[in-house]
């Protein structure tokens, strides 16, 4: 966690944090009852991508409490805790993987489906009383946060590997620079 310590890592993060707020807004598609296919995850994942998978989780975790903050859906403390700054601080799992393009497929697919699997928790436990009669809860669930993560992964898959070839070369971030250097022997 040193890169915290980081003026640059703080104000790309902070940067990251504003810029998913504000495309969180611009919603393509609202879910009756909370989540919507949106822009918001795209500079939450670069950042995971550029910074690594700790900053992404501090970051997406911290995106989370302000939407909250902003659009609280509450039926259970626990409730809040798996849909908010968990489900968006799984986004920084992307950092897991290579800042590269074939990096930014790998993690975004693996961080969009760690936060699905915390919608899901959540929509199983909580909401099931939401499903439609005749829905199983886990069935209901799946399909319910299917239904706006999906097609919100294939939109930040089409934004995100050309940001991140263009960030590469433009301005690659200290961890972009040590995984393009080959190791010494």
């Amino acid at each position: 966690m040193n890169s915290l310590k980081d003026t640059r890592v703080l104000t790309e993060a902070a940067l990251a944090i504003a810029l998913a707020f504000v495309l969180g807004l611009v919603k393509i598609f609202q879910m009756p009852f909370g989540g919507s296919i949106s822009l918001e995850m795209i500079p939450l994942i670069l950042l995971a991508l550029r910074q690594g998978a700790g900053v992404g989780m501090i970051a997406g975790a911290a995106y989370g409490l302000l939407n909250l903050a902003v659009e609280p859906f509450i039926v259970h403390p626990i409730q809040v805790l798996f849909d908010y700054p968990l489900a968006f601080g799984a986004l920084g799992l992307a950092g897991l993987f290579s800042p590269t393009a074939g990096g930014a497929v790998l993690g975004a697919v693996v961080a969009v489906i760690a936060r699905f699997a915390c919608h899901f928790v959540s929509g199983v436990v909580f909401f099931a009383s939401y499903a439609p009669d005749g829905w199983n809860s886990v069935v209901y669930s799946a399909a319910y946060n299917a239904a706006y993560l999906v097609p919100s992964l294939i939109v930040a898959l089409l934004i995100v590997v050309p940001l991140m070839r263009a960030l590469a070369s433009a301005r690659p971030s200290p961890r972009q620079k040590r995984i393009k250097q080959p190791a010494a022997l």
